[in-house]
């Protein structure tokens, strides 16, 4: 055979190998690309069925009437996430207990343990200013100044805020060691998550100088140095044994009588109400939670920054800020609709779908 045909012929085989082996990478490439479509982008809503295990895990949740729908998602999001025996606290007011009930009792969130506590806002009388106790809202922010009174029989407990996403086992957040000593454990804000997304921008609110007035003497007699670290106090687990034997409910209201009479946190860049007395009562006496069961600020502008890869691996989601994920624009609220049950009642709709649902009609 002359060797121009043996040069035709090897590149005519080389040719018909790297047809089979593009044709076959190609119907790979389709089947990859079928089974991401079909897959939620931030994991699928499989949820944990049979039996559940373990001792049981108490989570408390605040449950305002106007913000129903978050508890509702924030409660699904972490059953559907863990195979534990969670039993939910959820703390509410009288007017909100029967609308709680009833959308508890959808077949989504049949199998949930709960308990719903009545909380008596007149526990707060002498304690906040009159402009903060003006709303339904505010009251219940307290809620977790009184763990061992709405929790017992049970050394531990988690506290979450009720604009949250689970995406995570809950037992591994039940499972922080507190060391000895310390009645609760929180993530601070200037960790690397934290610190990565604020960024320089954002002032000084992740330092004590952002929620305490340290032109007044009875901050400065503290001796707490202003550039300590903040914590957020949104989530958190709490020791109750730990909490009852130091008298850490009363400590708060201490601060919180003081803050009456002379306004130590009022004139604060923060703003909060609920942050100030617990960042007095802990100073330097807390554990550390892992910043990944707490990513936090995606209800502010900094929440855009967070990278859709670093979204799904967070344990956490935490819409901290002035932007909810069922309001009319939020970051990543797509998330918190795979977890959201519509209301039974049809007295909750979330913003955004509410106006999305209006046009097009």
């Amino acid at each position: 055979m002359p060797l121009r045909k043996v040069h035709v012929l090897v590149i005519l085989l080389v040719a018909i190998v790297l047809l089979i082996v593009m044709h076959h990478n190609l119907f790979n490439l389709h089947d990859l690309l079928r089974k991401e479509d079909s897959e939620p982008r931030y994991g699928g809503l499989q949820r944990f069925t049979g039996k559940r295990i373990g001792a049981e895990i108490p989570v408390l949740i605040p449950a305002v009437e106007e913000r129903l729908g978050s508890v509702i998602a924030a409660v699904n999001s972490i059953f559907s996430n863990t195979r534990s025996n969670v039993v939910f606290y959820i703390v509410t007011t009288n007017d909100t207990i029967d609308h709680l009930r009833a959308w508890l009792q959808k077949e989504e969130l049949m199998g949930i343990k709960y308990k719903i506590l009545g909380f008596d806002p007149h526990i707060l009388k002498g304690k906040v200013q009159v402009e903060d106790d003006s709303t339904e809202v505010k009251p219940l922010t307290f809620v977790r100044f009184y763990l061992p009174m709405l929790i017992s029989g049970t050394e531990k407990a988690i506290y979450l805020d009720d604009d949250v996403i689970v995406q995570g086992d809950i037992h591994e957040l039940y499972d922080t060691e507190l060391k000895a000593g310390h009645a609760a454990a929180f993530s601070e804000d200037c960790d690397s998550v934290s610190s990565k997304v604020l960024g320089r921008g954002a002032g000084r609110q992740n330092t004590y100088l952002g929620f305490l007035d340290y032109k007044k003497e009875t901050i400065r007699k503290l001796g707490m140095k202003a550039s300590t670290c903040s914590f957020n106090p949104g989530v958190f687990v709490a020791n109750l044994t730990e909490w009852k034997q130091q008298n850490i409910t009363e400590q708060l209201e201490k601060w919180m009588e003081i803050n009456v009479v002379e306004n130590l946190y009022g004139g604060a860049l923060a703003g909060s109400i609920t942050t100030p007395p617990m960042l007095l009562v802990f100073y330097k006496q807390y554990s550390s939670i892992d910043p990944m069961w707490h990513v936090r600020h995606l209800g502010s502008n900094a929440g855009t920054r967070y990278s859709a890869h670093f979204i799904k691996a967070a344990k956490l989601l935490h819409w901290n800020g002035r932007f909810k994920p069922w309001g009319r624009t939020s970051s990543f609220s797509e998330i918190w609709d795979k977890w959201y049950i519509p209301d039974p009642t049809g007295k909750f709709h979330p913003v955004r779908r509410h106006a999305e649902e209006e046009d097009a009609h």
